[in-house]
């Protein structure tokens, strides 16, 4: 598959979602811009899957089938990404772009973008000693709840933000990612609207 190729699919559906309570399912446009995404195991379907658990734990949801573009690039692009967009010139691991204000969500067919860089991702991961595959479950996680209109700018919804996180990944069969470090706060964002 090339760099460019793109994956247009929902996530994974399971059995018991058919009924009429089931969550919104999301439409993923999945570009993957460095070859280096390539050697993680089960990207796609991890990506749909970390995506789909940030839906159910939510308190606003999406129109069913809203798009969600995931780029997966690298510290290169998404530093000029993030100097253009936020002003800091720097790499992160995820950036996330809505694209309507969070009270249109639940009406917009098209939820927003996530960018991820590999290089941030796999140090990070490495520095905590957590395997790369679950931590780029949590950032899609956290980006996901971004588009959704979570934040972690004042200590109250960093603290519910993190519960949120903590709840999807556990739905993933994912630790605690919060467990020995400090609460986030908003001089730790690790994202743009992080």
């Amino acid at each position: 598959m090339s760099d460019r190729s793109r994956a247009r699919r929902s996530a994974p559906r399971s059995q018991d979602s058919q009924d009429t309570d089931a969550e919104p399912e999301l439409s993923l446009a999945i570009r993957v811009q460095s070859r280096r995404w390539r050697d993680l195991q089960d990207l796609r379907e991890r990506v749909a899957l970390a995506s789909r658990a940030a839906v159910s734990v939510a308190a606003r949801k999406p129109m069913d089938q809203a798009e969600l573009s995931v780029l997966l690039t690298d510290d290169k692009r998404i530093r000029v990404v993030n100097r253009d967009w936020r002003g800091f010139d720097k790499p992160t691991n995820v950036l996330s772009f809505p694209a309507v204000p969070v009270e249109r969500v639940a009406q917009s067919p098209v939820l927003g973008d996530l960018v991820l860089a590999y290089e941030t991702l796999e140090r990070e991961a490495r520095d905590d000693g957590k395997p790369l595959a679950d931590h780029l479950s949590h950032l899609v996680i956290h980006g996901v709840l971004h588009l959704l209109g979570e934040d972690h700018e004042t200590t109250p919804e960093a603290e519910r933000m993190e519960a949120l996180e903590i709840r999807a990944l556990a739905s993933l069969g994912i630790g605690d990612p919060y467990a020995d470090s400090e609460p986030l706060s908003s001089n730790q964002n690790p994202s743009p609207r992080s």
